[in-house]
């Protein structure tokens, strides 16, 4: 029984809450008494915990006969797929100093995983590792995974807090020094080559790390986070509850698409049914068909309050929800022709043109002052057209402010073209637009302009070309005209992506860890601030001014964060387009319900650990040609990497 329905988020496996079980000989009623509870799934172990390879072969001569719990034909195939999780024993110790115990361990998990890859189980959860050291463990889990089809395995990491929230590490009571859980996390996917089918099952305990530690996370591969009974406080009316921080942990769980797992006993005293003082159940004892109330129901309970008091997702989220973590290739307006679809897409945004708007209207009230407004006419230049919509947002901040224009429309897309001669009539547009079918920087203006318009962008700011645009446009902009633009700066930010990782890793080439990819970031750990990159100023009346830029960053984990892994660099932009109008999707200061751009993404061959105390230093060009301009990036500190991209032989902008 799902936890409840989010508008527009259907897809998410959230919704679907589990519980761990003890082994039980007795597949079908585990299934049914947790099914028949409220519970959509169980992690079951899927063998007698009292089995030793060891044990069984001195006892048969080897014979190597499992005892598992039934058979496969004791489930269906459906019900063992979709409500199924196997639990591997957690006595498993593959790195043991004891060689007996280490034999059995490999032995089993080879076992029990061939076990539950037969019966087509979607996942399975590995026990914790047990020592300071992980590699034997994490030999085998690879070596197992080489040959596994589409099964999941989810390694099981306690959420554990650090000595303190200050970061600083000291030893606990045997002399030892604490070891963060995400360093054992990072040791064990980094020995297993980052393996796509390898993600995380957090244990969250009573004491949480603090914010920024718990952040970590949200980039890494977490496919369920199991909640001890134990975990829950007890309201006043004695119903189970969470702190405020473990509440606002699950909301990200629950918008990270990360299912949650209840596992544990029933605390004491509980009332035998529940009210609605912390959440909207109201369950007696008795469940149905007169069958007894689950133990664990009431935790269920609050944990679907929580789901279903969310908010729903804002339309704009909806929209934006196939888009999430895929890798798009960034747009080539200059070399390519843009198609209806495209400018279909972008011509929605409305927020965008209102900003635009805005930024024409006041520039028009500069320009001619209200005792003119009736006798000047304003030469407005909108270069890169497309199919109106700035011609239009335009038009209506003249007819806002009282001023009259005349207006130039310059697009190189030859199908653009036919769209905007057709609005001429339609609009009646005939006596103001001038319609000219050319590349900007090709085209003998007949006039010198007041305003140039554009809207040429990118992910990050420069990357559409903007910059050799409007030096070729530039030439018919009066010595004291406008342009809006009038800047637009980059933004660098290092991240946490595992899933983008490996979607890239997946191609086995090197040309795709060397691009840079358009993306809507949902499943990243942001590490630190965006620091500004690069930043482009129109009119730019500099006699030796380049578009060529280089830029040396330093960024700081915060003490409190742990080490993360930085898989690469999230790309913004901010934009001022006339005085205080801006528009941008740098996450400070980002335009709010506009989605015309997302974030570009700049990956690491491969992943450098960052940690605090170590700056993280970063370098970034961006490189003209007489026929391209393209992007390399490195990092130096806290260790160094190939200079990513070089002489743009994967990436680049066609000019």
């Amino acid at each position: 029984m799902p936890l409840g329905e989010r508008q527009g988020d259907e897809k998410n496996d959230a919704k679907y809450c589990g519980v761990e079980t003890d082994f039980s000989d007795d597949m079908p009623q585990l299934l049914s008494l947790n099914i028949h509870g409220g519970f959509d799934f169980v992690v079951a172990p899927l063998m007698d915990p009292a089995y030793r390879p060891s044990l069984l072969e001195s006892s048969n001569g080897g014979s190597g006969v499992l005892p598992f719990a039934g058979s496969d034909l004791v489930l269906s195939p459906s019900q063992w797929s979709s409500h199924v999780v196997g639990k591997i024993s957690s006595w498993l110790d593959l790195d043991s100093e004891d060689e007996m115990l280490r034999r059995d361990s490999e032995i089993a998990l080879k076992q029990e995983i061939a076990w539950a890859s037969h019966l087509s189980l979607q996942a399975c959860l590995l026990p914790a590792p047990k020592g300071v050291t992980c590699a034997n463990y994490a030999r085998c889990v690879n070596q197992i995974l080489q040959n596994l089809s589409n099964m999941q395995l989810w390694l099981r990491i306690p959420l554990e807090k650090s000595d303190d929230d200050d970061g600083n590490r000291s030893p606990n009571s045997m002399g030892e020094e604490h070891r963060d859980s995400w360093e054992m996390w990072n040791s064990f996917r980094t020995l297993g080559e980052h393996h796509s089918q390898l993600s995380v099952a957090l244990d969250v305990l009573c004491s949480l790390p603090s914010a920024n530690s718990l952040a970590r996370w949200f980039g890494e591969p977490v496919r369920a986070a199991i909640m001890n009974s134990n975990t829950f406080l007890t309201n006043a009316r004695g119903f189970p509850c969470l702190s405020k921080r473990h509440q606002n942990l699950l909301t990200g769980f629950f918008n990270h698409s990360i299912q949650i797992v209840i596992s544990g006993q029933q605390m004491q005293n509980l009332p035998t049914e529940t009210s609605g003082s912390n959440h909207n159940s109201n369950n007696p004892s008795e469940g149905v068909d007169g069958m007894q109330r689950h133990p664990l129901r009431s935790y269920l309970d609050y944990i679907a309050y929580l789901y279903q008091r969310m908010d729903p997702l804002p339309e704009q989220e909806r929209f934006e929800l196939g888009y999430r973590d895929y890798l798009q290739s960034p747009l080539q307006p200059l070399m390519d022709n843009l198609e209806a679809q495209t400018y279909e897409t972008f011509e929605k945004d409305t927020i965008k043109y209102i900003q635009y708007q805005r930024a024409v209207a006041k520039a028009l009230v500069d320009r001619v002052p209200d005792e003119n407004a009736s006798t000047i006419t304003t030469v407005l230049m909108v270069v890169g057209a497309g199919r109106g919509p700035l011609v239009r947002a335009s038009l209506q901040a003249a007819e806002e402010t009282g001023r009259k224009l005349r207006v130039y429309a310059v697009e190189k897309n030859p199908n653009a073209i036919v769209t905007l001669h057709s609005l001429l009539k339609i609009e009646g547009w005939e006596k103001i637009v001038t319609i000219v079918s050319s590349d900007m920087r090709c085209w003998d203006a007949p006039e010198k302009a007041d305003i140039l318009v554009s809207e040429l962008l990118g992910s990050f700011g420069d990357n559409e070309l903007s910059p050799e645009c409007l030096d070729g446009a530039q030439r018919f902009l009066k010595e004291d005209g406008i342009s809006i633009p009038s800047s637009y700066t980059s933004f660098f930010q290092p991240v946490t992506a595992s899933k983008l990782y490996n979607d890239i890793k997946s191609h086995k080439d090197l040309v795709h860890f060397e691009t840079a990819y358009v993306v809507k970031l949902h499943r990243i750990a942001r590490l630190t601030s965006p620091q500004p990159v690069f930043t482009f100023n129109h009119p730019e009346h500099s006699t030796t001014k380049s578009n060529h830029r280089y830029k040396q960053l330093r960024f700081e984990i915060p003490t409190d964060t742990g080490s993360a892994l930085v898989h690469g660099f999230a790309g913004y932009f901010d934009a001022v387009l006339y005085k205080d109008v801006h528009l941008g999707i740098e996450p400070s200061t980002a335009t709010p319900n506009m989605f015309s751009w997302f974030p570009i993404f700049f990956p690491l061959r491969t992943p450098i650990i960052a940690q605090p105390g170590v700056p993280l230093e970063v370098h970034i060009w961006r490189c003209c040609g007489t026929s391209k301009v393209w992007y390399e990036w490195c990092v130096t500190s806290p260790s160094s990497s190939p200079i990513h991209n070089c002489n743009g032989r994967s990436y680049w902008v066609g000019l």
